[in-house]
């Protein structure tokens, strides 16, 4: 799968296609939705909502036609899977799908929840076994594109909103937090960096993809979230992480329009986190207030940051105006 992935990745450029480490859905309005982020921060997750129809969970080209799917299938984490969150995905795990690593108990029945082999548990299935699925694998052009992140330094608001410069910043980062499960070794949760959100399967250099996603954000208008899916309270260890009752809230804000008019302006990651979401308690929209000692917060927030910072030296005639538009200390 990723080694043709990463074929796609290297001809389709030459073709004005962006191809794209994503999930994608279509709402019931028409309007199509982008989801990128790795392993773990819940990208398949939360682009199979009930509420709208799954064009698919991983790969994707934009081309100016719109959105097209590489896949036939879907390739969903399930540790922990239960039926009242994740409810689409649960009932495509039946008869003809493929389920890795997962305990068998002795009715028959699967446990989601062991993990003794490890972490990641996987369950596999054709696309049309979600329920609500574009079976033809296209979509319109994205007019919302969330950046999915599980920030384990707990620093990171729910939600911020992106400028197209910050868009590109952050569409090159790439960043989150290697969790347990995503990779073997990792017990422990530590900062990432993965340019395009898959830069393993990205062969050609950075500005293709960055251009690509620039003149396709300016064409179609698409509006840009940075959503974390991570920790609040305190870094891993000491908060916890973010419902996914309040993250399938803010998503789905975000994709309808409902997202208030009403920002603050983030000094330290220099975006635009809104001040409420309908739906989602209001405290948990600012991350320092969650935080006991707010001086370990602006500690923790520093480092964050200036590890954005040195990541992004590593990209070369980058445009200061994008530079500009990350983390500043």
């Amino acid at each position: 799968k990723k080694s043709i992935f990463a074929v796609m990745n290297y001809l389709l450029p030459q073709k004005n296609v962006l191809p794209m480490h994503s999930s994608a859905n279509i709402g019931e309005d028409g309007t199509t939705a982008l989801f990128f982020g790795l392993s773990g921060t819940g990208k398949t997750t939360l682009s199979a909502d009930e509420g709208r129809m799954l064009i698919g969970d991983d790969e994707h080209g934009w081309s100016e036609n719109g959105l097209f799917n590489f896949e036939g299938g879907c390739y969903a984490k399930c540790i922990d899977l239960k039926k009242e969150s994740e409810p689409l995905i649960w009932n495509a795990i039946k008869h003809g799908a493929l389920v890795e690593n997962v305990k068998v108990l002795a009715d028959g029945t699967l446990d989601f929840a062991d993990k003794s082999i490890t972490e990641n548990t996987r369950a596999a299935y054709p696309l049309e076994y979600i329920e609500k699925a574009v079976l033809s694998g296209i979509g319109g052009h994205p007019k919302t594109i969330i950046f999915l992140t599980a920030d384990a330094w707990g620093v990171l608001p729910p939600i911020a909103k992106l400028s197209h410069r910050a868009s590109i910043y952050h569409f090159l980062s790439g960043y989150t937090s290697k969790l347990a499960g995503t990779e073997r070794g990792v017990i422990t949760p530590t900062a990432t960096f993965s340019a395009y959100f898959g830069a393993p399967f990205m062969p050609l250099k950075p500005n293709v993809y960055a251009n690509l996603l620039k003149y396709y954000l300016d064409k179609h208008k698409s509006t840009v979230y940075l959503v974390n899916t991570g920790w609040v309270g305190g870094a891993y260890g000491v908060g916890k992480r973010i419902s996914i009752k309040d993250t399938r809230a803010i998503v789905r804000a975000a994709l309808s329009g409902n997202i208030t008019e009403n920002f603050r302006k983030d000094l330290i990651f220099n975006f635009s986190v809104p001040v409420e979401v309908p739906g989602v308690k209001s405290e948990i929209m600012n991350p320092r207030d969650q935080w006991g000692d707010k001086n370990e917060y602006d500690k923790k927030a520093h480092e964050l940051a200036s590890l954005f910072i040195q990541n992004f030296t590593k990209f070369k005639n980058i445009p200061k105006e994008i530079v500009n538009s990350g983390p500043t200390l």
